[in-house]
C-alpha cells in the first residue's frame, strides 16, 4: 500500500486537535505528510523496481500520492487554519491540477502544477488559504507551480498563450467548489477551444519543430527523453491535438474514431510506457529532474531495466536500440494522426495554385491525396506484391511524400516480401533503380527502413536497425549512419560537394561502377553487432547478398572486397606515416589497381562523413588525398616510382629554390646537416622555417615557430633545440600542459646534434589556435621547456576524464610491427583517450631508452590509437620478443596508472 488514507486522515485530525497554535499545527501536518510521502515513495519505487518496464502504474501512483498530499493540505488550510462557517460567493474556490499533474502522469521528480480558481477577484481569505497551502507543500519539498485566476482570466490568458491553453486543456478537479470547476470546463470549450482547432494544431507543430531544432534528431546518441524527437513531448503533443480536436480523454478512443488501428494504438502504448519508464529511472538515479540520456546515464538506466550483455554487445547497446525503435514508432504515429487531421482541417489550395500546379503523371495504381502519394485500390495493389517495392520508387520519381494509409498497407503486408520475391529479377531491378535512378536515394531508404520494408527485402539488415554503437565517435545509429553515407554519395553525384570533396568529385567524373558503389555503401556496416570483426563478417554476408541484388560475379567480388576493406584506407591514412615508402607500397599491394583505389577512396570519404557532423575535417581530407595520390603514382608508375634518395634530392632542390637570397655556403650548411627522413617527411615550407630556426642556434636556446596550417585544420608547432634523450617526451609534456591536443608529430636529429620537431596541434575544441593566442602559447611552452614547471606534476590536475564519459570501456591493445617500415619498429597503442596520455606513453618510452622518430595520433571519440615509429638506443628495430613484452608491460602500467588518476 502506498498510503492508508483513512489512517492518514485520522492522524491529521488528531494532530490538529493536539495543537492550537497555527504554526504548531502546520509543523505537525508537514511532519505527518513528510513521513507519508517518504513511505509512499519507497513503496512506489519498490514496485517499480520489480517491474522496471511497467511505467503506467508508477506514473499513476505518483499522481495519487501527490493528490493525497495536496488535498490534505487543502483540508487543513480551509477547515483548520482558516475555517469559514458561511463562505460568501466570492470565497467558493476550486483547486485544480493542470499540466502533466492534471493529466495524471508524474515522474518521481515532476512539478506539481496547481490552479486556484476563484469566482471573482481573489479575497483576503483565499490569499491566506493559498499561502498556508503553499508553505506546507514547499516544506514537503514539492516543486510547486501555481496560479490564481478567474474563469475570465483563464479564457483571456489561454487565448494569448498556447502553453497556458495546453495546461488548461488537461485541467483536473482536485477539491474545493466543484461547480466552479464544471463551469470552467464548459467555458473553455465554448469560449476558447471551439473553432480554433487549426490554430492549435499549427501552434503545437511549430513548437515541436522548434524543439527538434534545439534538441536534435531522434538518432542523436544522447537523446532528451522528454523534449527530443520521438520523445515523450511528441507523444503528448499527439494526444493534446487529439483531445483538442476530437475531445478524447484516452488514447484508445482514437481507435474507435478510425484515427489509429488497434495495432497502432498498442504501438503508442508500448512507446509511451518505455519512454516513461526510462524517464522515471533517470529521475530516481539522479534524485532530481533529469531528461538527458547521457552516456553514463544510459549504462545505469540499462542496468535498472535489467538489460544483459549478449551476442557480443553490451546491455546498454541493447537498451538504446530499443529506445531508438520506440522513438521511430512515435514519428510514425505522429505522421498517421496528422494526415487524418489534414483531411478535415487543411484549407483548399488557392484556385490559381490548383490550376497551374504541375502534377506529376502517376502510374495507374496511384492517386494524390493532399499532395501525398496514395494507393487507389488496396486489393489490386497487393495482387502484385512487387508493388510493395514499386511504391518507394514511384514516390522518388514523382517527388511526392507517401500517404500514411499507403505506409500502413506496406507494414501490414511485409510478409509478402519473401524469398521468392527477393529472388525475382524484377524486384532486384526495382530496388536498384530506387537507389540509382532518381538522385535522392536516402529519402526512399529512410522510409523503407522505418516501415520495415528494407529489412524485409534484405533480412540481414534487421540486426542493425536502430542499433546504437556505445561510443563518442558515432553520432548516429548504424542504420541511420548507412543512410547518411549514401546521402553523401548522392550529394557528390549531384555536384553539391565539389569544393568540400574535390577528390571524390573528380573520381566520380572519371566514371565508376555506380551499382557496385551503392551496394558496397549499403552493406559496409551490415556485419556490426556481433562478436566478430564486422568487416570480415560483413564481407561474408555481402558475398551472399550482392548476387540477390542482381550483381554479376565480378561486381559481387568487388563489393565483397570493399566491405572487407572499408576501414583500410582510413586506418592507413590516420595511423601510419605516409612519408614512409613501405606504407605506400603495402597499401598499393592491398588495393592492386586504380579502379579499386577509386572505389575505396569514395567509400572511405562517405563513411567518415557519415559518422557525424563534426568528424570530417581538412586534416582527414589532406591525409586521404596524400595517400590516394601517392598510391596512384605507385600503381601507375611501377618500376619508375621514386626512391628515397630521389625524393630527398628533390626536397633539397625545392629548398634552394625557396631561399633565393641565401648564399651557397649557408645553403650547403643547411642541406648537409639533415638525414633523408627529414627531407622525406616535411613540406618545403617547414624546411624553410627550420632553416631559419637552426641558423646560429646556441646549445641552450629553444626556438619555437607556431603557424596555422589551414590545410590540416591545425596549428603547426616547430621546435629547434639541442638534442638529448627524451626530447619527444619533453615536448609532448609542454604541449599537454598548455592544453594542446597533438594530432601528428615528427622529430628528427640533425648531424650536428640538434633536434627538429614538428607537431600539429589543436585546441580543446579540435580547432587550430587563433592567431591572437599564438604568442601567449609560445611563452607558456618556453616556460615549460626551460624547466620552470614540472610537466608530470602540473598535468595531474588537468588529466581528468569527464563524469559523463567514464562509462566507456576501451580495452588496451599494443602491437609491434617490424614489417610496415624499412628502418623503424611501429608500435601501435590502442586505448582509452584522456588528457596527458601521449605524454605518459612518451615518458615511458624515454625511460626505456627508445628514440621516437614520429607519432601519428588517430582519435575516435573516447578511443585513441597512438602510433609510434621508434628505434632502440642502438638505432635498431625491436625484434626481440622479450623486449617487446617488457615495453608492453611498462606502457600498460603507465596507461592504467594515468587512467586511475583521471577518474579519481
Amino acid at each position: 500500500m502506498i498510503v492508508d488514507r483513512a489512517l492518514l486522515g485520522a492522524a491529521v485530525l488528531a494532530a490538529c486537535d493536539a495543537n492550537s497554535d497555527p504554526k504548531d499545527i502546520r509543523a505537525a501536518i508537514v511532519d505527518l505528510l513528510q513521513n507519508a510521502r517518504k513511505s509512499g515513495n519507497e513503496a512506489i519505487q519498490t514496485g517499480f523496481a520489480q517491474h522496471p518496464f511497467d511505467a503506467r502504474p508508477m506514473t499513476r501512483a505518483y499522481t495519487w500520492l501527490t493528490d493525497c498530499l495536496v488535498t490534505t493540505t487543502h483540508f487543513v488550510a480551509t477547515k483548520i487554519l482558516h475555517p469559514l462557517a458561511n463562505p460568501t460567493e466570492g470565497e467558493k474556490v476550486s483547486l485544480l491540477a493542470v499540466g502533466g499533474y492534471g493529466r495524471g502522469e508524474m515522474a518521481p521528480q515532476s512539478d506539481v502544477d496547481l490552479l486556484f480558481l476563484t469566482p471573482y477577484k481573489i479575497t483576503a481569505w483565499a490569499e491566506s488559504v493559498i499561502e498556508s497551502m503553499l508553505y506546507m507543500l514547499w516544506d514537503l519539498r514539492l516543486k510547486v507551480g501555481h496560479s490564481s485566476r478567474t474563469i475570465k482570466d483563464c479564457i483571456r490568458l489561454g487565448g494569448e498563450d498556447f502553453t497556458i491553453r495546453t495546461a488548461l486543456l488537461e485541467q483536473r478537479f482536485l477539491t474545493g467548489y466543484a461547480p466552479l470547476a464544471d463551469e470552467l470546463v464548459k467555458r473553455l470549450e465554448t469560449d476558447l477551444f471551439k473553432g480554433t482547432e487549426r490554430q492549435f494544431i499549427e501552434a503545437k507543430l511549430s513548437e515541436r519543430d522548434e524543439r527538434h531544432k534545439k534538441q536534435g534528431q531522434r538518432y542523436v546518441v544522447e537523446p532528451n527523453v522528454k523534449e527530443g524527437k520521438g520523445g515523450l513531448r511528441d507523444l503528448q503533443s499527439l494526444f493534446w491535438i487529439a483531445k483538442y480536436v476530437y475531445h478524447v480523454n484516452d488514447a484508445h478512443e482514437l481507435v474507435g474514431l478510425g484515427l489509429f488501428e488497434e495495432e497502432e494504438f498498442k504501438l503508442f502504448e508500448r512507446a509511451e510506457n518505455f519512454l516513461w519508464a526510462t524517464r522515471a529511472h533517470l529521475h530516481l538515479i539522479n534524485k532530481r529532474p533529469m531528461e538527458q540520456l547521457t552516456f553514463d546515464m544510459q549504462v545505469m538506466v540499462a542496468e535498472r531495466m535489467q538489460y544483459q550483455d549478449k551476442g557480443g554487445r553490451r546491455a546498454v547497446e541493447h537498451f538504446m536500440q530499443d529506445y531508438f525503435r520506440h522513438a521511430t514508432a512515435v514519428g510514425d504515429l505522429t505522421r498517421i494522426l496528422l494526415t487524418k487531421l489534414e483531411d478535415s482541417h487543411t484549407k483548399a489550395a488557392p484556385l490559381l495554385e490548383r490550376i497551374f500546379r504541375r502534377r506529376p503523371r502517376l502510374k495507374p495504381a496511384y492517386e494524390v491525396i493532399h499532395n501525398r502519394l496514395a494507393v487507389k485500390d488496396a486489393d489490386e495493389f497487393l495482387a502484385d506484391k512487387l508493388n510493395l517495392l514499386r511504391l518507394f520508387e514511384e514516390a522518388l520519381r514523382t517527388g511526392l511524400l507517401i500517404h500514411p494509409d499507403a505506409m500502413r498497407l506496406v507494414t501490414a503486408n511485409l510478409d509478402l516480401i519473401d524469398d521468392q520475391m527477393r529472388a525475382s529479377k524484377e524486384a532486384q531491378r526495382i530496388f536498384l533503380d530506387t537507389l540509382l535512378k532518381h538522385g535522392n536515394p536516402e529519402r526512399a531508404l529512410r522510409r523503407m527502413n522505418e516501415l520495415g520494408a528494407l529489412a524485409a527485402f534484405i533480412p540481414e539488415f534487421e540486426t542493425i536497425v536502430a542499433m546504437m554503437q556505445f561510443n563518442m565517435y558515432h553520432s548516429y545509429t548504424v542504420d541511420e549512419h548507412t543512410i547518411q553515407v549514401i546521402s553523401t554519395f548522392a550529394q557528390i553525384e549531384r555536384d553539391e560537394l565539389i569544393e568540400e570533396l574535390p577528390l571524390s568529385s573528380d573520381i566520380l567524373k572519371t566514371g565508376i561502377n555506380r551499382k557496385v558503389m551503392m551496394v558496397a555503401l549499403l552493406l559496409h556496416d551490415i556485419g556490426k553487432g556481433r562478436d566478430i570483426d564486422h568487416s570480415i563478417l560483413g564481407a561474408q554476408m555481402a558475398k551472399k547478398i550482392a548476387p540477390r541484388l542482381g550483381l554479376n560475379k565480378a561486381e559481387c567480388e568487388t563489393v565483397e572486397w570493399l566491405v572487407r576493406n572499408h576501414l583500410l584506407m582510413s586506418d592507413v591514412a590516420q595511423k601510419r606515416d605516409l612519408s614512409d615508402l613501405r606504407t605506400i607500397r603495402n597499401f598499393a599491394k592491398a588495393v592492386r589497381n586504380v579502379n579499386r583505389l577509386n572505389l575505396l577512396t569514395v567509400l572511405t570519404v562517405c563513411d567518415i562523413r557519415g559518422v557525424g557532423p563534426e568528424v570530417w575535417n581538412n586534416w582527414k581530407a589532406t591525409l586521404l588525398r596524400n595517400l590516394y595520390e601517392l598510391t596512384r603514382a605507385e600503381l601507375e608508375n611501377g618500376m619508375e616510382k621514386p626512391t628515397r634518395r630521389t625524393r630527398s634530392t628533390e626536397a633539397r632542390k625545392l629548398l634552394k629554390a625557396a631561399l633565393p637570397d641565401w648564399s651557397a655556403k649557408r645553403l650547403k650548411v643547411e642541406i648537409s646537416r639533415h638525414y633523408d627522413p627529414y627531407w622525406q617527411s616535411l613540406s618545403t615550407d617547414a624546411h624553410v622555417v627550420f632553416a631559419g630556426m637552426l641558423e646560429d642556434l646556441s646549445d641552450d636556446e629553444i626556438r619555437i615557430d607556431l603557424q596555422p596550417d589551414n590545410d590540416r585544420d591545425a596549428t603547426r608547432a616547430c621546435f629547434a633545440i639541442e638534442d638529448h634523450p627524451g626530447i619527444f617526451s619533453r615536448l609532448t609534456g609542454a604541449l599537454a600542459l598548455v592544453g594542446a591536443n597533438i594530432v601528428d608529430a615528427r622529430t628528427f636529429t640533425s648531424k650536428d646534434g640538434y633536434a627538429t620537431a614538428a607537431f600539429w596541434i589543436q585546441d580543446s575544441e579540435g580547432s587550430p589556435y587563433e592567431a591572437r593566442r599564438l604568442s601567449r602559447l609560445s611563452q607558456m611552452i618556453h616556460k615549460t621547456l626551460r624547466g620552470e614547471v614540472v610537466a608530470s606534476e602540473a598535468i595531474k590536475s588537468r588529466d581528468v576524464i569527464k563524469k559523463r564519459e567514464r562509462a566507456f570501456k576501451v580495452p588496451t591493445t599494443i602491437t609491434f610491427d617490424n614489417d610496415g617500415s624499412e628502418i623503424y619498429t611501429i608500435i601501435e597503442v590502442d586505448t582509452r583517450d584522456r588528457p596527458g596520455l601521449l605524454f605518459d606513453l612518451a615518458k615511458t618510452m624515454a625511460a626505456s631508452n627508445i628514440y621516437i622518430a614520429s607519432a601519428v595520433i588517430a582519435t575516435y571519440g573516447e578511443q585513441v590509437v597512438d602510433t609510434f615509429y621508434v628505434k632502440d638506443m642502438f638505432g635498431l628495430k625491436f625484434h626481440s620478443e622479450s623486449k617487446q613484452r617488457t615495453l608492453e608491460k611498462r606502457l600498460i602500467e603507465a596507461i592504467n596508472k594515468g587512467h586511475k588518476r583521471a577518474v579519481s
